[in-house]
């Protein structure tokens, strides 16, 4: 097969960025000590109801699949559904799968671990992306990708649930709070706190100063 090109920018392709779209932006390195593939949605302008609440309920399944507790050797196909159920209550869905493995310097699409029904069962260690979406043809996409470590939970029994180790806030200007529970609330926040705690500290070490006063503005409570 031919080499893939690299996808860089012409001027038969490239347009201006405006603030009446939304816009999606799937990242990704690979270093030394890990690999990342975060994707962020965001919306300069006045998004619509509708672009408001698929975000705001892709969301929804990002957070309930994070912050869920499950035994061990449990199939990551068994709680997919986690992360589609709050785009099912109101007839959205998504048309590809809610994650995969993730390598440490290896692949970014690593098998076997992930979502699907021929995964192996889900196991402290595991690095997997959560990412659900949402995708109107022609008109917006929509995804929520963070990377996550699956680690013990703090129960009576030895279950397992997720650790999110992306760092990266949510588009403030999508979220519906008003869609959201007291607990993914919650759960946001203490997300929040992390970031500024962890990305913080490090923005001002390298003098990072509007950097870093976007991260305070983008992690209040």
């Amino acid at each position: 097969d031919p080499p893939l090109s690299p996808r860089s920018p012409s001027n038969g392709s490239s347009r201006n960025l405006s603030v009446d779209e939304m816009y999606l932006s799937d990242t990704g390195g690979q270093y030394l000590d890990g690999t990342t593939d975060i994707t962020r949605t965001v919306h300069w302008g006045v998004p619509t109801p509708l672009q408001k609440e698929a975000y705001t309920r892709v969301l929804m399944g990002n957070i309930d699949l994070s912050r869920l507790v499950f035994p061990p050797n449990t199939a990551g196909g068994t709680v997919e559904s986690f992360a589609r159920r709050a785009l099912w209550d109101v007839g959205l869905n998504y048309g590809h799968g809610t994650g995969h493995g993730i390598g440490n310097f290896l692949s970014v699409h690593e098998w076997p671990v992930g979502f699907q029904s021929n995964n192996v069962p889900l196991a402290a260690g595991m690095f997997t992306s959560i990412e659900p979406g949402y995708y109107r043809d022609g008109e917006f996409g929509i995804r929520i990708e963070d990377v996550a470590l699956v680690v013990e939970a703090q129960t009576k029994k030895p279950f397992l649930t997720f650790e999110v180790v992306s760092l990266v806030p949510y588009d403030r200007n999508l979220i519906d709070l008003s869609l959201l529970s007291p607990e993914q609330i919650r759960y946001l926040n203490a997300y929040y706190e992390t970031i500024r705690a962890r990305v913080g500290p490090e923005l001002q070490r390298q003098r990072l100063e509007e950097e870093y006063r976007w991260l305070q503005r983008s992690t209040e409570p």
